[in-house]
């Protein structure tokens, strides 16, 4: 397979493998219970086939015979069962500032969550350190979690080259510059790495599992240290021709304004992300006396406290970020017309909050039809968002070519 670290490290999802299996693997998983007579009649492949393939399946502990379906006029069907619990995922999430760790199923259920503050951009050996760490608390809570570990899924603060996944932006990341990447930090695990930028991997859990469940053509957007977006156009993310789609934080929204790492001036990021909020509130401070900012050290997490307690200052800061962060959403709506915008990082849990002026700001900026046809919400799955989303990127590339299931016949 392409793009492989340790077994696998790829951006995108594999088109490879067996496509009868996968069709076949795929139905069953999505259908829970299903009997091979239906699984025929869906698929249009001959019983015969069916059963060969339902035969690897079971073999490999992913399905199971759970009883009879019932009777439609002579001999009863057997079911067919997806194993949930089959194997198991690590998802990883590298924040800027954070690492999180999440231990889910076959079906998205989170069994195990770790979570940890840490100086990701200037600290690559200590990260590197912590994600093994992290990955191995979270093991160590599942009796026999390490034999059952199917992947890992790896989410990270920067644009991934489908070409090179295993590089991390030196733009992003200069204190990652020739570390070496990400190659060898699951070395020890010994099982399939997906690697893929976080804000899409956001997209992809709230496609699979959270809010955007259902709906082919929405945008993720995610505001934290810095800002990106994933875009889900039907049904799959896009991520254009070099893994850049989607860095909205680096859209200048005034030219004149401060400078960017990116090179540019007046960027997204620059007015939204973390050390932009955190300045602006200081330098509110003096003409706000009563604001519980005033005790303790002000970083976004107060900023948001003091919000959710309706403070005025930071109510303010936040109305003034989402004012800025309505500007370019209104033109990401302009330009694509997504049916729902989610909006997801630390930001997003203070909900109306923050969704009201945005959305006020957002309907002055855009064409009628537009808004008309777009929600703007709130992430369905809260802070464990792009660590399950990175679980999932595995399921999805699993689903699709079942060789990485152990057992799989090639």
């Amino acid at each position: 397979m392409p793009n492989q670290l340790s077994k696998n490290l790829n951006g995108r999802p594999s088109e490879e493998g067996r496509p009868l299996v996968h069709s076949v693997l795929e139905l069953i998983w999505r259908q829970t219970r299903i009997s091979r007579a239906d699984i025929a009649r869906r698929t249009g492949l001959s019983r015969s086939t069916v059963s060969e393939i339902v035969a690897t399946l079971l073999r490999t502990g992913l399905v199971s015979e759970v009883g009879e379906a019932p009777s439609r006029g002579g001999r009863r069907a057997i079911l067919l069962e997806f194993q949930d619990d089959a194997y198991l995922i690590l998802g990883v999430d590298m924040g800027a500032t954070h690492v999180s760790a999440a231990l889910t199923n076959l079906r998205g259920a989170v069994f195990a969550w770790e979570h940890q503050g840490h100086p990701v951009r200037t600290d690559p050996d200590g990260t590197e350190a912590l994600i093994r760490d992290l990955c191995d608390r979270c093991l160590a809570t599942v009796k026999g979690a390490r034999r059952k570990l199917l992947g890992i899924g790896l989410a990270v603060p920067a644009p991934v080259d489908p070409r090179a996944p295993e590089r991390l932006s030196g733009v992003v990341l200069p204190s990652w510059r020739g570390h070496g990447g990400i190659g060898g930090l699951f070395a020890g695990f010994d099982v399939p790495v997906f690697v893929d930028n976080d804000a899409n991997l956001g997209a992809l859990a709230e496609h699979w599992w959270g809010a955007g469940k259902g709906v082919e053509d929405f945008a993720y957007v995610k505001v934290a240290t810095g800002i990106g977006s994933g875009h889900m156009i039907r049904g799959q993310i896009y991520r254009g021709a070099t893994g850049v789609a989607g860095e909205i934080g680096h859209i200048s929204i005034d030219p004149s304004g401060p400078p960017c790492v990116c090179g540019n001036r007046g960027c997204l990021a620059t007015y939204v992300g973390s050390e932009a909020l955190v300045a602006r509130a200081l330098a509110l401070l003096p003409d706000f006396p009563g604001s519980p900012l005033h005790r303790g050290k002000v970083t976004v997490a107060a900023i948001e406290d003091a919000a959710l307690a309706d403070d005025a200052l930071a109510m303010k800061v936040v109305e003034e970020a989402a004012l800025n962060l309505g500007i370019v959403i209104a033109g990401v709506l302009n330009l694509m017309n997504p049916a729902m915008v989610i909006l997801g990082g630390g930001l997003a849990r203070l909900d109306e909050r923050l969704l009201n002026p945005l959305r006020e700001t957002v309907l002055r900026r855009t064409l009628v039809n537009s808004i008309a046809a777009s929600e703007i919400r709130t992430s369905g799955l809260g802070p464990r968002d792009i660590a399950i989303g990175a679980a999932t990127h595995v399921l999805e590339n699993a689903l699709r070519d079942p060789r990485l299931f152990p057992g799989m016949e090639p």
